[in-house]
């Protein structure tokens, strides 16, 4: 690999170019090539997703592509856009323009990817990127599950050639059923060989970009049997050449803001997942603040040129990866294809099947549904796994931007439930020993004191964990009727305001009780505030000791 430095004064790409080799040129070719036999078909069937002219995924594919080449900082990654994407942008833009008028649509996307950009920019800025980590990677399965069925249901109608009103999941579900029998048997019988070639590819030739084949298949089709004359629908016109710039209309900000705000969270999401997932031994580690402005810069610029937001896809960084791409160049590869199709390929592409196009969605798509991530789960975690079925349902009945609520909130529900209620333990001695562990039916021999109960508790003392300890270090004390109560704060970080004016309450409440609390082994942070309390003032230093034996020691001199 190249030696690049993390130079914060230059973007990256100055680090990789100072380190090019000439035996990277052939495999960063390579991979560029391979990758756009990928991207391109992918990044049209986003944009039919989306209801946008395939066009704009191919714009999508070109300027993002060129932008976080020079300003990203994890190597394989390749930003084009994704299913998650497409999808709630498709969500959005249904509400904004339901008559789907493609001007309008297209104005609205590009508006949706500059204000995409304009927030990741400001995340970067004030180096928010540890708000990827708050989205579990169970809850993120569910999400993603969702995700896919959605895209699965929406493309149905063009893989049946029928045509009804959209409304929600539900809705179009028996939408379909309905109009089964109005079917275009053309229309389906390009879709199944379309089906049947890529799983064909998949299985029996899985190094070869399958959507590629599928929709050099469909064009060839549709150019030699007329299709369109026996009722397939066709992608259209194409226009030919680069995007031509255009203003983000401003006016749309106060209506689209809130779905920007969730495609950004989620287009980072991803993008940091996949980047992590294809790094190589001796690759820096993407810098999440860095990773943020690359990608807010990608879509705030392409968002002047007709983009739709953009993030990083998982499949085409693996096959980036698989490819042998050593540096950000084989990007610049791949969108370099994607520019030569957008100036001489543009009147083939027009003859692509809209069957052609969904199948390949439904294909590349499929992965999402996977019962055997659920499975996994599962196995190791029954109480993620409903975490993941809350998101995949949230996604499924209440839409694609309420999903990412759902998904966000259950995962803020996992981490107070995995605090809530902290682990308790009453501690005893073993025996010839300093150590104090958990009394347990493992240890009958452990040695305790009479008079004396020790107990520990882990993680930090906060507003929604401490009463909950309280309650049981009452319920241990009524129990054992100790003259003292030791707490060992060994494993407890930080105590919150809430929580020390709770340990200020019960202090009072064991000494009416007969009971004197000390503390023990309290880590610098929580020292330093229970000092600066009044529970400090009123246990001063006689009452709280360096460790436990130290604490110990000082019960059995006094008492013995």
């Amino acid at each position: 690999m190249p030696e690049m430095q993390n130079h914060n004064r230059f973007p990256p790409v100055a680090g990789w170019m100072r380190g090019y080799r000439q035996e990277f040129l052939r495999p960063d070719v390579i991979a560029g090539l391979t990758t756009a036999a990928v991207v391109i078909p992918k990044a049209m069937a986003y944009a039919a997703i989306a209801r946008l002219p395939v066009e704009v995924g191919l714009y999508t594919a070109f300027v993002p592509m060129v932008i976080y080449a020079i300003l990203g900082t994890s190597r394989p990654l390749s930003v084009s856009s994704t299913s998650t994407i497409a999808i709630l942008l498709a969500a959005e833009l249904a509400v904004f323009a339901p008559e789907g008028d493609p001007a309008r649509l297209v104005v609205a996307a590009s508006t949706m990817a500059f204000l995409v950009g304009a927030f990741l920019l400001l995340a970067g800025i004030f180096r928010l990127g540890f708000i990827a980590n708050f989205i579990s990677e169970p809850v993120l399965t569910g999400f993603k599950a969702g995700i896919g069925l959605v895209i699965v249901v929406d493309q149905v109608p063009k893989l049946l050639g029928i045509h009804f009103g959209k409304g929600g999941f539900i809705d179009n579900i028996f939408s379909i059923f309905q109009h089964v029998p109005d079917s275009s048997v053309p229309t389906l019988v390009v879709t199944l060989i379309t089906l049947m070639l890529m799983v064909w590819l998949e299985h029996f030739r899985p190094h070869a970009p399958a959507p590629l084949f599928a929709v050099a298949a469909g064009i060839a089709a549709s150019g030699m049997l007329g299709l369109e004359q026996v009722g397939v629908e066709l992608a259209g016109k194409i226009p030919e050449g680069l995007p031509a710039p255009m203003l983000p209309d401003l006016s749309l900000v106060e209506q689209l803001w809130p779905g920007a705000l969730g495609i950004a969270l989620m287009a980072f999401i991803e993008s940091i997942a996949a980047g992590r997932a294809f790094a190589r031994k001796g690759d820096l580690r993407a810098n999440s603040s860095r990773e943020l402005v690359a990608l807010g810069a990608a879509n705030f610029v392409g968002g002047f040129f007709r983009i739709m937001p953009a993030g990083g896809g998982t499949s085409q960084t693996a096959v980036n990866d698989k490819a042998g791409g050593r540096t950000q160049a084989a990007e610049l590869v791949t969108a370099g294809v994607v520019l030569a199709v957008l100036l001489f390929l543009s009147p083939l592409i027009s003859l692509m099947p809209q069957a052609t196009l969904a199948a390949v969605v439904v294909a590349t798509t499929a992965g999402l549904l996977n019962p055997g991530d659920f499975r996994a789960i599962r196995r190791v975690r029954k109480t993620e796994f409903w975490w993941s079925v809350i998101a995949f349902t949230g996604v499924v009945m209440f839409g694609t931007l309420a999903g990412i609520l759902v998904a966000v909130a259950v995962s803020m529900m996992t981490l107070v439930y995995a605090a809530n209620p902290p682990p308790i333990y009453v501690l005893g001695r073993k025996p010839g020993t300093d150590v104090f562990r958990p009394l347990s039916e493992e240890h009958p021999g452990d040695e305790n004191f009479p008079g004396l109960l020790i107990v520990r508790t882990e993680g930090r003392m906060t507003f929604a964990s401490a009463p909950r300890v309280g309650e049981k270090f009452w319920e241990l004390v009524q129990k054992a009727q100790p003259g003292v109560l030791i707490l060992d704060c060994s494993a407890i970080p930080d105590i919150e305001y809430t929580a020390l004016k709770l340990l200020m309450e019960a202090e009072e409440k064991l000494k009416e009780a007969g009971t004197i609390l000390w503390l023990a082994a309290l880590n610098p942070r929580a020292l330093e505030i229970v000092k600066r309390s009044a529970l400090g003032r009123i246990l001063k230093d006689e009452r709280m000791f360096f460790n436990v034996e130290q604490a110990v020691e000082a019960y059995l001199k006094n008492n013995g």
